[in-house]
């Protein structure tokens, strides 16, 4: 049996003579790297090991919160714009730039230098996505956008800082 088409959204915005479709796929691949990161990030909370296994366990549980904090914002955004968001895990996959770590062992500190280039990563993304929503004359979420390259820059700062070798 076939899927019914989505019925169209009549969401109210002053955006809607705009491209926003373009702004929401953006968003819909920041999206999608966010739950990407997300759960890289508590993957390596998890398995975290070693002498400093407390500081690093520490770290990453905080930026995987700081990280699923921002997904709702992210959607809503979407949302707002009158624009359909992602549904699940096949689509986040289907759409995720940052690549999944299935290893069953990585040493603690290459962790954080991997979760720190993917945030870096993220950053790009970010970029790239507040592009979209600018060119869409969608500034709120440009605006929020400026809040989340800040977060993502302090999360890769601080796993920078904490790779660092005395």
């Amino acid at each position: 049996m076939a899927d019914a088409p989505a019925p169209a959204l009549d969401t109210p915005t002053d955006l809607q003579n705009r491209n926003t479709s373009t702004a929401a796929d953006a968003l819909n691949g920041v999206l999608a790297d966010l739950y990407a990161l997300y759960l890289k990030t508590k993957n390596f909370h998890w398995h975290m090991s070693g002498p400093h296994f407390r500081d690093y366990h520490l770290l990453l549980d905080d930026q995987a919160a700081q990280i699923l904090g921002i997904t709702d914002a992210v959607a809503e955004r979407v949302r707002k714009t009158g624009n359909l968001t992602l549904r699940s895990i096949g689509d986040v996959s289907r759409r995720q730039s940052i690549r999944d770590n299935d290893a069953e062992f990585v040493e603690p500190l290459a962790m954080l230098q991997e979760v720190r280039d993917d945030n870096l990563a993220l950053i790009k993304t970010f970029r790239e996505a507040r592009e979209r929503c600018e060119e869409a004359g969608d500034t709120p979420t440009s605006s929020l956008i400026d809040e989340w390259i800040d977060q993502a820059e302090e999360r890769a700062w601080f796993l920078f800082e904490a790779a660092r070798k005395a």
